[in-house]
């Protein structure tokens, strides 16, 4: 069953957008890599460079911004707030906008890779990579430390 398929089953609303992947990639980078410099960019490859892949994802595993990892990460995401969400791919244009999302969890992106997941004013991300396991998943909160975000899950439990 594909990614939209499972979000129609959970009522969860979806907007196909064509070719905002490169936007969102971008806003995503400002947002959350802003504060890097460019040599710094280069040296995690947060972009394509001399027939090495980028990847935005590379903040996370080069250590370049905290983050939570692994299950920690997946369920810091299930407990964010996702009543409206981008939902956007490293190597693709295609995106969606998520409404009413609560009901995404991390399962239902299992047979995805380098998917990016922010909330609208790009406050905090999940990411799921293409080498999860090894790298990722990580998520990110600008907002609240990965300790704080740790805190407050042990709280709701």
């Amino acid at each position: 069953m594909d990614l939209v398929q499972k979000l129609l089953n959970k009522n969860i609303r979806e907007t196909e957008l064509q070719a905002w992947g490169a936007y969102l990639r971008f806003q995503w980078e400002y947002s959350f890599a802003g504060g890097l410099s460019t040599a710094e960019k280069a040296g995690v490859y947060l972009h394509d460079s001399d027939g090495a892949c980028g990847y935005l994802w590379h903040l996370f595993s080069w250590k370049k911004a905290e983050c939570l990892e692994g299950d920690v990460a997946d369920a810091a995401f299930g407990r964010a707030d996702k009543a409206s969400c981008y939902l956007f791919y490293q190597h693709c244009d295609e995106a969606l906008i998520l409404e009413d999302a609560f009901a995404l969890q991390t399962c239902d992106l299992l047979g995805e890779e380098d998917v990016y997941i922010t909330d609208r004013q790009f406050r905090w991300t999940y990411v799921r990579t293409h080498e999860t396991g090894l790298c990722g998943p990580y998520f990110h909160h600008l907002d609240q430390s990965p300790a704080a975000i740790i805190q407050a899950g042990s709280a709701s439990t």
